[in-house]
Order: C-alpha cells, then structure tokens, then sequence
C-alpha cells in the first residue's frame, strides 16, 4: 500500500509547480515492487491529474493571489502559457503531460476558465496516457 502512496504522491507533487520525477519513480515501482502495474499506473495517474485540478483551481484564483511573493508563475510564463492556450484552444491541455509547458497549461486553463469537465477529460487522457505508455514500454523491454 505504500508504494501506491509513493507513486499517488510523486504524481501529485510532479503535477504542480514543484519540481519531481514522476516517471522515473513510476518505473522504479514497476522494477523494484510486486505491486499491480495496472494500480500504480492507476494511482500515479490520480495523483497527477489532482495535481493539475489544484493548478486549474489557483488559476480561477489567480486575482486574489497573483500579487503574493510565493505566487509560483512569472508574469512572462503567464502571458506564454496563455497565448498558446488560446491558439489552440482546449486541446493543448492533451500536452498537460510534457515538462515545463504542462504544468502552467493547467494553471492558464484555470485562469480562462476552462470548464472542469472538460479539463478533467483531456488532462486525465493526457496524463494517464503518458504512464501507460511508460509502463507498457518497461513492461516490452523486459520480455
């Protein structure tokens, strides 16, 4: 059960605008626990997409905190992340699993007030995708 935690938690963290290595504990899970693969997917995925849920909600936040020091996006990455997303509208939350980009695509989603159903479809797929195709790779070069 701790190791579903582990990869629950790392996801979470990797989802925000902390840095972590999702991924590589995921596979390390996979390596080293006699865990279900399908449930540490499961659990990695959950966490991650809370993650990015607790992104989109400080993003329908973002004029009641924006002036705070510890406010995590700079002005710069904000008006980056935003263009992107109104070019290319709600499917750019299907790249919510790439690095650097990802994370402030969730947060822009929040700020433009995308619909949450919507958010959590394409972010779930996106970033449940990105772990299964991650273990089904470990699990290939394995055999």
């Amino acid at each position: 059960m701790l190791n579903y935690f582990i990869v629950f938690a790392t996801g979470f963290i990797a989802a925000t605008l902390l840095p972590a290595q999702s991924e590589a504990v995921l596979l390390g899970m996979l390596h080293l626990s006699q865990q279900s693969a399908m449930l540490l997917v499961l659990f990695a995925t959950v966490g991650n997409v809370l993650g990015s849920v607790l992104n989109w909600w400080l993003g329908t936040q973002l004029e009641r905190f924006k002036e705070r020091s510890w406010f995590p996006v700079s002005e710069q990455r904000l008006v980056q992340a935003q263009d992107y997303y109104q070019r290319y509208g709600s499917w750019i939350l299907l790249f919510s699993w790439l690095p650097i980009i990802g994370d402030p695509i969730t947060f822009v989603a929040g700020v433009l007030r995308e619909r949450f159903y919507r958010f959590l479809i394409l972010v779930s797929l996106a970033k449940g995708g990105r772990y299964v195709l991650i273990s089904l790779a470990y699990v290939y070069a394995q055999a």
